[in-house]
């Protein structure tokens, strides 16, 4: 080989790397990079780590670990810790990234900077982060050298791609900060749709899917956290959950749980211990069937009224809203709302004496639980309500179906 030859073999190899790809390849590349940091977060960190919904092979376990390593320079652990104390402490003092303590921008945009506070507080990893790796290779290297992966992915990336694998590594290095601490953690408290009124803020957010892991469906996780299944309507896509049907028909990865799914018996029996166990299990559902079947349809009907109309023209949000999520103009909304149409009044008692009954659950026996349902039914049933009573005689109906496992 000539020098020139040599020289232009030498500087090509320089700019484009070893591998030397073309511009469409290395869009390729950044996109199979990306989706690979994803499938770690939510595969490995969230549904397999902290809530334990699945089961993954020790090889991914290794592979995302690594990877995460490397792209992040986070650990298993604190990635743990703090993801936990956010579902125990959620929209209170104390989460650790909040948009309603925090405020939206300072989660936007300094999301990283909360998570990295977080991490040094010895008694959140104490707390929240047992069960996670503790192996030679997580205390000998991941936490020797926190930053060792990130040096060994920058290094790895200048040798393969070349010049253009700056691109590549800064889009990798800001997509966590941006996708996970940034949008999930803050726009997902604050913008979207809610299928499922849960006791926080969490919203599901379109269409970032392909990009975060099916993490965007936030509300969903949020109602049902240890399922393994983000995606709740038929129109939904959780991009993890395609990732896990794969893992499994390759017996890499095992699911143990997703959301309940209720059922209904075509003809309604008895209030019993079965009928309370699926109204309790089931609660999220039956209080979304509540707002279909009984809090809009009454707020419609009451829109008819000469002297309503203007009053409840836009109702919808803070009858249906947990009370604990409304601020104060919201509050005193709902309570001039409440006010002036007693049988309004009426159906939002009756939802929170039905939330009460639920989570009262861990403090009273089994039989004086069936005892309440049974009075909150008859009392419903004889309100006066037409929607009320349907949805009282229909409670007799709920029954417990296993959730299919398909994507």
């Amino acid at each position: 080989m000539s020098i020139e030859s040599f020289t232009e073999f030498f500087m090509q190899h320089l700019y484009g790397g070893l591998l030397n790809l073309s511009t469409l390849g290395y869009v390729i590349a950044g996109l199979i990079m990306l989706q690979l940091s994803m499938m770690a977060v939510t595969l490995y960190l969230h549904r397999d780590a902290a809530h334990r919904s699945l089961n993954l092979h020790p090889v991914l376990r290794h592979i995302f670990r690594f990877w995460i390593w490397c792209t992040s320079g986070m650990l298993t652990r604190e990635w743990v810790a703090v993801h936990r104390k956010h579902h125990a402490m959620c929209e209170k003092p104390g989460d650790p990234h909040s948009p309603k303590v925090f405020g939206l921008k300072k989660v936007l945009l300094e999301g990283a900077e909360l998570y990295r506070e977080e991490t040094k507080s010895e008694e959140t990893l104490e707390k929240y982060g047992r069960g996670c790796p503790r192996d030679w290779i997580e205390i000998n290297v991941y936490e020797r050298f926190p930053w060792g992966g990130i040096v060994l992915f920058v290094l790895s990336c200048l040798f393969f791609y070349g010049v253009p694998g700056i691109i590549l590594l800064s889009i990798q290095l800001v997509s966590m900060p941006l996708f996970a601490a940034g949008i999930i953690n803050g726009i997902g408290h604050h913008t979207g749709y809610r299928n499922f009124e849960c006791d926080d803020a969490a919203t599901n957010i379109v269409p970032w899917g392909i990009f975060v892991g099916g993490e965007e469906l936030h509300n969903n996780h949020h109602a049902f956290p240890t399922s393994a299944k983000f995606s709740m309507r038929p129109w939904e896509f959780d991009i993890g959950w395609m990732y896990i049907t794969i893992f499994s028909k390759l017996g890499l990865a095992k699911v143990n749980k997703v959301a309940p799914q209720p059922a209904m018996r075509p003809a309604a029996g008895e209030l019993n211990a079965d009928t309370l166990r699926a109204v309790i299990i089931n609660r999220m559902h039956v209080l979304r069937d509540y707002t279909k079947q009984v809090t809009l349809p009454t707020l419609r009907f009451e829109r008819r009224r000469a002297d309503a109309g203007a009053m409840l023209s836009r109702a919808k949000r803070v009858l249906v809203r947990q009370p604990s999520l409304l601020d104060g103009r919201a509050k005193a909304r709902l309570d001039e709302i409440l006010d002036n149409s007693a049988t309004l009044r009426t159906v939002h008692e009756f939802r929170d004496r039905l939330q009460a009954l639920w989570q009262s659950g861990a403090a009273i026996s089994n039989e004086k639980l069936l005892e309440q349902l049974k009075q909150w039914c008859a009392e419903a049933e004889a309100s006066g309500i037409r929607f009320l009573e349907d949805f009282a005689a229909r409670m007799r109906s709920y029954a417990m179906s296993p959730a299919p496992i398909r994507a």
